[in-house]
């Protein structure tokens, strides 16, 4: 009880010293000058337009990246579209804030000053023209690391970088350098698929140049004998191309040497969850479609054991992967010897009964078309039946057309229903029902 009053006392106390400071906010005058005439806050970073009119930074380049080319105060059609810094100012701002400190009041950081169109236009053609010389390797490789770190700046040289064709410009350079085998090369590789990374997403146009088979086997290579952080990269980048879902991309993929094998290993051997969810992803839009190349993928991926390896995945997993792996499973499920790997190990149906209605609506759904694949039409499989009634198949499909589904669930939980029902009275529901973490679609 004293730990209670304690507690309030404390936040009273904070609430106070709270409002003590917005009082003395408000009583504090801001010069008018040292405002932003768009945000109305004192500015950060001020730039002036052609027009000579001071703006913070951010506000004017959001005021422009919506199509305005005029000037918000004089409403002049502005003479060019990057603003200057205005160090006068920023330099009388953070003065005015030394001298107020007294009153809270922070001084505002020293602003990296942003890359410019002509700047990322000369980076981009100097390693351009290094690659099309095929040499200097060594500088295009430290003119990369100068571009990547010029990105991860700020989200602003990022836009500038995109804009002026850095993904298109990088796949090509990539492709170029497939060929050579040296280490600059590779460390040059290296620095070019982790500056792709920072830029996604990445456009039509540059996901397509890295479709190319040069650019997928050095993928491929970095997923097999690369660092942690290349391999991370390199995935995310697979994960994009494969994104397009085209034929021909899946049927270079599967030539490759150790490509299915290295997209598993990162599953089995996870580096982190976004890594995994990458490693996911790419797999299941290579077999998503029912194209012969899709099926050579499934086939080749159930051979290497992703079956049980994905429902050993679902027993402790989180919401987002449980989904994709839910999703990886169910396409696996329409080849014959997928259904015969998932019936044949012994955690597949109590797995998928325990993922209806606890993660999510997706996920209930895939784990419905999983059951409907393995049990429909095995009515001479009374072992797996019974196990489906053990775990508390039964009451689960009842409860989840009660609650609501989508229709083709709907339908395919009704005639497990009717199939689980024939065999009802043979066994004994040998696991109760657990409500606790239940999701309601309303």
């Amino acid at each position: 009880m004293i730990s209670t009053w304690r507690k309030k006392r404390a936040s009273k106390r904070s609430n106070t010293k709270k409002q003590i400071e917005e009082k003395t906010m408000e009583l504090l005058m801001v010069p008018s000058h040292f405002k932003c005439p768009i945000s109305l806050d004192l500015m950060s970073d001020p730039v002036t337009l052609s027009t000579g009119i001071t703006y913070d930074r951010v506000s004017i380049e959001t005021w422009i990246e919506n199509g305005n080319q005029t000037c918000p105060i004089t409403k002049k059609l502005l003479n060019t579209l990057e603003p200057i810094p205005n160090h006068t100012m920023r330099k009388m701002i953070q003065e005015w804030c030394v001298a107020n400190k007294e009153y809270g009041i922070e001084r505002i950081p020293t602003p990296r000053i942003p890359v410019t169109s002509s700047e990322v236009t000369g980076i981009l053609r100097k390693i351009e023209s290094c690659c099309k010389l095929q040499q200097g390797s060594e500088s295009s490789r430290e003119l990369v690391m100068k571009m990547r770190n010029m990105i991860k700046e700020s989200t602003r040289n990022k836009r500038c970088f995109v804009a002026n064709g850095a993904g298109k410009m990088l796949s090509s350079t990539l492709d170029c350098f497939t060929e050579k085998s040296s280490v600059y090369e590779v460390e040059t590789m290296e620095e070019i698929i982790s500056a792709l990374t920072i830029l996604l997403p990445l456009d039509s146009e540059s996901k397509s140049i890295l479709g190319s088979k040069s650019s997928l086997n050095c993928m491929i290579w970095f997923l097999k004998c690369g660092s942690l952080s290349s391999r991370r990269n390199s995935v995310f980048l697979l994960k994009e191309i494969m994104r397009m879902e085209e034929v021909w991309r899946v049927e270079e993929l599967l030539k490759i040497d150790g490509g299915l094998e290295s997209l598993v290993k990162l599953i089995k051997e996870p580096i982190c969850p976004t890594t995994t969810k990458a490693s996911l992803l790419t797999i299941y839009h290579m077999v998503n479609s029912s194209q012969l190349s899709n099926d050579k993928a499934r086939s080749k991926f159930v051979d290497l054991g992703l079956v049980e390896l994905l429902i050993e995945t679902l027993v402790d997993c989180e919401k987002s992967i449980c989904e994709k792996v839910l999703g990886i499973l169910a396409r696996l499920c329409n080849s014959q010897e997928g259904r015969k790997r998932a019936n044949n190990y012994a955690l597949t149906i109590p797995v998928l009964i325990k993922k209806l209605l606890r993660v999510s609506d997706l996920a209930t759904e895939f784990s419905v078309s999983i059951l409907w694949k393995l049990l429909i039409g095995k009515n001479d499989n009374v072992v797996l039946i019974n196990e489906a009634l053990q775990v508390g198949a039964f009451q689960k499909l009842l409860l989840l057309i009660q609650v609501g589904c989508g229709e083709n669930t709907k339908e395919k939980a009704s005639e497990l229903l009717k199939l689980l029902n024939l065999h009802r009275g043979e066994v004994e529901c040998i696991d109760s029902l657990d409500l606790k973490n239940l999701k309601r679609p309303f």
